[in-house]
Formats: C-alpha cells, structure tokens, sequence
C-alpha cells in the first residue's frame, strides 16, 4: 500500500500553542429547560447530554461576536506569545469549519484583521474536524520545503447560530425519539478557538518538535455525518461504530507499537461515549487523555489544539504526545510531537 499518507518532519516545531474560551457557559441544564416543548411531548427525557454525552457545559460567543473575530483574537494571542515580528509569517490557515459566508475564505478576514504581510499567503481547510491537523501537516511541508519561515494557524468555532436552529426545529416539528437522536450531536457542540505558530525548531528555543504522523480515509460513510449552521443531521450509532473501526484499521496499518506508551494522549473531544470507545479500542491508557468535552463540549476542528493549549502546563519537556482525531466523511489523522 502506498505510504504517501504517512509523513515524517526533520526541523519543524511548534513555537507557540494557544486557545481562547468563549465568555458565555451554556449548561445542559439549561438547553433541557428550552426544549421543555419537545419533552413535553414525549420526544426523549431531558439529561440525556449529561448522562450519555457527558457534557456539562459549553461556551457561547457573545452576540455579534464572528468566527474570524475567534480566529483573529486566538491568532494575536499566538503570535505574541511566539515572540515573532508577525511580517515573517508566510502562510496562514484557518480551518474552522464554522463560516459566515462562501467566499471569500475566513483567512483573508483574519488575515487583514491581524495585519500580515501582504506576501504571506492565506487561504481556509476545510475537512471536518481534522481541519487543523491537516493544517499542521502542509505548513510542516512548507516550513521544510524552505518556502516559508513560519505558518499560523487559527480556528474559531461558535454554537449558537445552531444551536438556537435545532432546538427550535426541535420544539416545533420533533414528536419522536428519533428526531432528537438525529440532532442530538448538535446540542453537544461548544464555542471556542485555538492557534499555533509553526516554525523551524532549530531556530526557535524552546519549541517543541512536530515527528510525524498518518492519514486515512474511509469515505464510504461520507453521510453518517453531514452538518450546516442550520442544521447537522447524524447517525450517531453508525458514526460511532465506524470510527472506531477507522481508528482501529489506521491504527495498526501505522504499526504504532511505539506509541503505546505515549506520556500524553490529545483525543479529539466529542463525548463520554465516544471517547471510551476510542481508549478501548486503542488499547491506551485513559489517565494519560486529558478531557475538555464536559466544560467545553465538542468544539470541532479547534478541540486538539484547545485540548493541547489547555494541558500545555501538564506538559514537561521530553514529553511525547499524540494527537488524534477523526472527522466526519470518515477521515483520522495522528500527530506525534516532542514535547
């Protein structure tokens, strides 16, 4: 089999890694109070999102709040703390898969909202919630390719637009058990947003080093999953019971004996069910994954790096961590770093 999708990086590091909460905590508590109507009439018992989620709560932008203003306030912070003049920046990524609009990309916004220069390319990628592995893996080939010295790379995701679409839709049409499992994986998303600046580790002190990694796809269950801003319908069994058969699969096709035994294992955050089945699938252990999904829900593409932002005082040098996600159509993405 080919091994095009399996990449090994010499020189790239990740010099600065950030996330950035959303101010406004949205409990289950409370969306069980606004669905009240549906209950009402027999639909599916509230606590479910707790119970079987395990979500407690999520984050809400204020109003008026954007996508690329999560983007942009995530990429500042990065920036600073990388400690770079922001004119070396040569590539700019955002992968959030929530957008206002087709065209033009989030990027360009961020990328004027952040004042880059005028030569750093910008553009979006757009692949479910691997976005921001993939972004990491094509900034990493840039970076060792020598066309750039440093890529930055933001996500900002924001639930309140469906979140207020499925629970009316809900309220007004949803008589069946079946109408809230369909969007059920909807009322589990949180708002949040994340960024890294990627650079050459050899000229970046402290940076910690991208190794390696793999993709695969398994795109025959492109529809078990298939989400807008108004609405994301999901067979949540189905999409279960096929990832963990993807992990597995991609798992042992990367002969990945030697990361049995990681310090620190970044999963990416979607809920209690989903997660169990991943550790046990993968045989890894448990206390060394770090959970964000109960305060902070599924907060798509940006949940690695927020998961990875909000462990990072956790993490001690020499440390090696794996970064594993799996995005709807189906595709996984692994990505070992060096602590």
């Amino acid at each position: 089999m080919p091994n095009n999708a399996t990449f090994t990086f010499n020189d790239v590091g990740v010099v600065s890694s950030t996330r950035v909460e959303a101010p406004e905590v949205v409990t289950s508590d409370e969306i069980d109070e606004r669905l009240s109507p549906f209950y009402e009439r027999g639909g599916a018992r509230p606590g479910l999102l707790q119970r079987l989620a395990g979500v407690h709560e999520r984050r809400q932008w204020a109003e008026g709040f954007t996508f690329a203003d999560a983007s942009a306030a995530a990429g500042e912070r990065a920036i600073q703390e990388a400690g770079i003049d922001r004119s070396r920046i040569g590539l700019l990524i955002d992968s959030s898969v929530c957008r206002a609009r087709l065209e033009p990309s989030t990027a360009v916004t961020v990328h004027h909202m952040l004042g880059l220069s005028p030569t750093c390319m910008n553009y979006d990628i757009s692949n479910a919630c691997l976005g921001f592995l993939n972004g990491i893996h094509l900034a990493g080939i840039m970076i060792e390719a020598g066309q750039i010295d440093y890529a930055l790379l933001v996500d900002g995701e924001g639930t309140r637009e469906i979140h207020n679409n499925t629970i009316d839709r809900l309220n007004a049409t949803g008589l069946t058990s079946d109408d809230f499992s369909e969007n059920f994986a909807s009322l589990t998303l949180g708002s949040g947003a994340a960024a890294m600046v990627i650079g050459r580790r050899s000229e970046n002190d402290g940076s910690h080093a991208v190794v390696q990694g793999f993709f695969r796809a398994e795109s025959r269950h492109h529809e078990l999953c298939v989400g807008s801003l108004e609405n994301m319908r999901t067979d949540a069994r189905a999409l279960l019971d096929a990832g963990t058969e993807l992990a597995k699969v991609a798992w042992d096709h990367a002969d990945t004996s030697d990361w049995m035994d990681m310090d620190h294992y970044i999963l990416h955050q979607v809920s209690k069910v989903h997660t169990a089945a991943m550790i046990d699938v993968l045989g890894i252990d448990a206390e060394r994954a770090p959970l964000t999904f109960p305060d902070f829900g599924n907060i798509g593409p940006a949940a690695i790096p927020f998961t990875l932002a909000h462990h990072a005082d956790a993490l001690e040098s020499g440390d090696r961590v794996l970064c594993m996600g799996i995005g709807s159509g189906l595709n996984s993405g692994v990505l070992e770093l060096a602590w």
